[in-house]
């Protein structure tokens, strides 16, 4: 699917939405077992709460997921998606927040692993200094989708944007 980010694999299985891959990055994922098939009508309820979401019509997801990973990871997973629309966290409270205290930069890994990127919303974590810090899609994209929810972060060297705001 086209969005404002750049274009998106959208990939669903029989239990709910598996993937989300940035078009830049290799589809189907290498690691991936499973055998896919292009169908527009199998992940079409998928793409249409996505475009709601990028015209901002949309904070929140309400289909199924098919979320596979270590229960580390899933942990993770679950507590990102605590993180309300708009607003962000730090790595290392995410990692107090999944009962690993030290455990910031295994946070910033499962992040990395997570494959369902908007959904499952790890654009919404930042270094503890309130910047950007890392992103699987890159800075850009991450800048863009916090910008969609008119989240605050700040630059290295400059102001917090808040662009929602108008500032």
């Amino acid at each position: 699917m086209s969005t404002p980010i750049g274009g998106l694999h959208i990939a669903a299985s029989g239990r709910g939405l598996r993937f989300i891959e940035f078009a830049a990055r290799e589809f189907p994922p290498h690691k991936s077992k499973s055998r896919w098939k292009k169908s527009r009508e199998a992940t079409s309820a998928y793409v249409s709460q996505l475009q709601e979401y990028f015209a901002g019509k949309r904070r929140e997801f309400s289909f199924p997921l098919d979320l596979a990973g270590t229960p580390f990871q899933l942990r993770c997973w679950d507590e990102l998606m605590r993180i309300p629309y708009g607003q962000t966290r730090s790595y290392g409270e995410l990692a107090r927040a999944v009962n690993c205290a030290r455990g910031f930069r295994a946070v910033g890994q499962a992040n990395h692993r997570n494959p369902l990127p908007i959904v499952v919303p790890c654009h919404r974590v930042l270094a503890a200094d309130g910047t950007l810090g890392g992103y699987g899609g890159g800075l850009e994209i991450k800048r863009k989708l916090l910008q969609i929810e008119g989240a605050c972060f700040k630059e290295k060297n400059r102001q917090p944007l808040n662009l929602a705001a108008g500032l």
